[in-house]
């Protein structure tokens, strides 16, 4: 009995999430005609109208297809929305449904995943949990698109309920600018996540490394500390340049951050000009600017390990903690800027009860951050559930991205999920933190 009642109680926080995810979902679309749904924004991105799509033909592929056994309610649908075969720069040619016959797709196929749970129940869970995931991933996605395409009239959802709504405010960092370092010290870490519950393949197997003493900033970049650069030269100085970041620069005519405007003074946050706030993380850079700054600094991009050591590691207990500031679950608004409780970053430092046990701050929320290293295997890798989530990727083309964004869901964000995107990708809520080998 006992068993039956945990089984049941597992079932219904599953149904629960699918629930709360699609309200997510079509809340962030609520406000935005069909016209801008169906058309394309940016190369770079799907239109929305394909994303909800996907999410539907994701959901109905594992969980009603594979999980329960049926056949698919579109398999005409299936090569539309195949992600690893679609390319973005191409979705906008391909016979995708329109914003009435997509929203109608979304509803048939919740429809049959409650008819089989209601008869099979949820297993262990994993396949349901990978696709709230995957549509909360999707959330994400969908705000970078309508980042970019600036709609006039966009009106973004209201807070989750329960969600407290991040202050702008100076918070801890009030001086701060992300030039300011913290020390740690040689060791062995804990790296990855470990064997039980719900990981993507390249987070696994954890496994334990020494780590050199290095030097790390206390917190992500700021607007004051990156204006300076740009103001400074930053952009002219070919020796703070890689040779492959500056040939970018100078064929894109890059001289600022994505979202800045020309005069240096506004940037833009979901389709609204916002005055340069000073102390909250820079945003929109590529991974050839972050590491152009560092270089300017004497300075460098931490590697992914030493990013993740910064942010959980306990020397006292021996132990890596699951979040910085221990194994609680996150709260948007409470632990960092997360899960959708603002429009864009906050002033970093603004959230000291997220802090980490080295005193690191903002390493959960409001910026993903550039790190040094290349996207690879851990020692071990087992590709699951599917080769084409991350093996397809490693190798040198990509840099790994840490610690979510204002924009990443609280299920979803964990310091040991591993982002990865090319160098020159801009669209992504992207900031990042220096480091300094340790002399």
């Amino acid at each position: 009995m006992g068993t039956e009642i945990v089984e049941r109680s597992s079932t219904a926080q599953l149904v629960d999430a699918l629930h709360e995810t699609r309200e997510r979902t079509l809340a962030l679309v609520a406000s935005i005609p069909d016209e801008d749904l169906e058309r394309v924004h940016s190369t770079l991105m799907s239109p929305l109208v394909w994303d909800l799509g996907h999410i539907a033909a994701f959901e109905d592929l594992w969980l009603v297809h594979r999980f329960g056994g049926q056949p698919l309610l579109r398999d005409d649908l299936a090569d539309v929305y195949d992600a690893f075969e679609t390319p973005r720069a191409g979705r906008g040619e391909l016979p995708f449904l329109t914003a009435g016959p997509a929203r109608a797709y979304l509803d048939e196929v919740r429809d049959r995943t409650l008819e089989v749970i209601a008869e099979q129940g949820t297993a262990d869970g994993l396949m349901h949990e990978m696709v709230i995931r995957h549509e909360q991933q999707h959330n994400e996605t969908m705000l970078q698109t309508i980042q970019l395409a600036r709609l006039s009239g966009y009106r973004p959802p209201p807070v989750r309920h329960g969600a407290a709504r991040t202050p702008d405010r100076n918070g801890g960092a009030r001086a701060a600018i992300g030039l300011e370092l913290i020390e740690v010290p040689a060791g062995p870490c804990t790296i990855g996540t470990g064997p039980t519950g719900f990981a993507y393949d390249n987070e696994r197997p954890r496994h334990r490394t020494d780590v050199r003493g290095y030097l790390i900033g206390r917190i992500p970049i700021t607007n004051a500390s990156y204006l300076t650069f740009v103001e400074g030269g930053g952009y002219e100085r070919r020796e703070w340049w890689s040779d492959e970041g500056w040939a970018w620069k100078e064929e894109y005519d890059i001289t600022r951050p994505a979202g800045w405007t020309s005069g240096l003074d506004a940037e833009w946050r979901l389709g609204q000009l916002e005055p340069l706030h000073p102390h909250r993380p820079v945003v929109h850079v590529s991974w050839f600017e972050a590491d152009a700054f560092a270089r300017a600094h004497d300075a460098r991009l931490p590697t992914e390990i030493e990013w993740e050591k910064a942010a959980t590691w306990d020397q006292e207990t021996g132990l890596a903690r699951a979040y910085p500031w221990g194994n609680d679950p996150p709260v948007g608004g409470v632990h960092g800027n997360l899960d959708h409780v603002s429009t864009g970053p906050e002033p970093a430092g603004a959230h000291p009860q997220g802090a980490s046990p080295y005193g690191c701050q903002a390493m959960i929320g409001d910026v993903w951050e550039w790190t040094a290293s290349d996207f690879a295997a851990y020692p071990g890798f087992e590709p699951f559930p599917y080769r084409e989530y991350s093996e397809v990727f490693f190798g040198p083309d990509y840099k790994v991205l840490k610690g979510g964004s204002w924009a990443t869901r609280a299920r979803v964000i964990a310091p040991a999920f591993r982002n990865w995107d090319y160098p020159q990708r801009r669209q992504i809520f992207t900031g990042f933190r220096i480091a300094r080998d340790h002399r």
